[in-house]
């Protein structure tokens, strides 16, 4: 796929909200996605995304609000495929026609050459089963022809919802190497997901939503600085000392219960030098780094839809407890 000439096409929500009746689906989001890298999109489930990329793509309009696409709603775009290439639902192509007709039809309607539609079948694995009915095929099989189908126009802006799905290893790896790419070649590159440790490799910047309302739009290392915890972990056979050590050097340790240290803001390197100067023998001495999973669940935790109940610890096997139920006392 080669980029084209002037990639520098960005999408861009002022305000935005949707209503259905009384309830309030997006409520006034404002954030841009810039070229360049690859923005993921986060949020609990019933927080507003896919509507919110429904209204990217003309598909629902905003009760209040606007959505740009390179400067105009996609409305206006007039060749939209080689605008915004977008994968939101991996199984609405035509059941009655084979993968190759669904590509075909596509590229007729946007005036775009026949020729692409091997060359997208090719790059997403699909060539073999090109003159098969994807009614037939694998969930993983359905996104790989739902990306082929983004990626069609050769657009400039690239959105994908839950592009992973059904998805093995090997096309897990595959689609997080394209979309580094495609924005390495400049290109806007949208994505939503549920799978946190996929993110953190994927993405360099976040939009985050929860109950519709943007809950913060910054680069990953960023969101994850300010919505988690990171500590130094010190384990040693001789408690005592060090506490006193770090003590003296102004330094606070809070004990975690399993015979180690938690340390906060102090560099591993000066932490490992204390113990060298006074001869204190460590067991453990590692920089504990928090992952976009807890500091996802961290910011977004009051504003999930749906949360599950605490789990109940065991009841005793002697027979002096009865359980209680859930969210009850004794």
């Amino acid at each position: 796929m080669v980029a084209p000439p002037s990639v520098d096409a960005m999408i861009e929500l002022a305000e935005v909200t949707k209503r259905y009746g009384e309830k309030v689906v997006v409520d006034g989001l404002t954030f841009s996605v810039r070229p360049g890298c690859v923005t993921g999109f986060l949020g609990p489930n019933g927080a507003g995304k896919s509507t919110t990329m429904r209204m990217m793509l003309g598909l629902d309009r905003p009760s209040s609000g606007h959505v740009l696409i390179d400067g105009q709603p996609y409305a206006r775009l007039k060749e939209p495929l080689r605008k915004v290439g977008a994968l939101l639902d991996a199984k609405s192509m035509h059941g009655g026609r084979n993968a190759y007709q669904n590509l075909r039809c596509l590229a007729l309607s946007n005036g775009i050459a026949l020729s692409r539609v091997d060359e997208v079948l090719e790059e997403v694995g699909l060539t073999p089963v090109a003159r098969k009915r994807p009614k037939g095929f694998s969930l993983g099989m359905g996104q790989r022809l739902g990306i082929a189908a983004a990626l069609l126009g050769d657009p400039e802006i690239v959105m994908l919802d839950e592009p992973v799905n059904g998805l093995d290893p090997e096309g897990i790896h595959w689609i997080r190497t394209l979309m580094k790419r495609l924005a390495s070649q400049g290109r806007t590159v949208f994505v939503s997901s549920h799978l946190m440790s996929e993110m953190a490799l994927t993405a360099d910047h976040l939009v985050v939503i929860g109950r519709g309302r943007l809950l913060a739009a910054t680069s990953m290392q960023d969101f994850i600085d300010r919505n988690s915890r990171s500590f130094v972990r010190i384990r040693t056979p001789e408690p005592e000392k060090l506490r006193d050590v770090l003590a003296t050097a102004g330094i606070t340790a809070e004990e975690n219960g399993s015979g180690a240290f938690e340390v906060l803001d102090t560099p591993v390197e000066r932490l490992g030098e204390l113990a060298l100067e006074h001869r204190i023998l460590l067991h453990e001495l590692s920089p504990q780094h928090a992952s976009l999973e807890e500091a996802f669940i961290a910011l977004t935790g009051d504003s999930a839809e749906y949360r599950t109940a605490p789990v109940a610890a065991a009841a005793p096997t002697d027979g002096t407890n009865t359980p209680q139920p859930v969210g009850t006392e004794s």
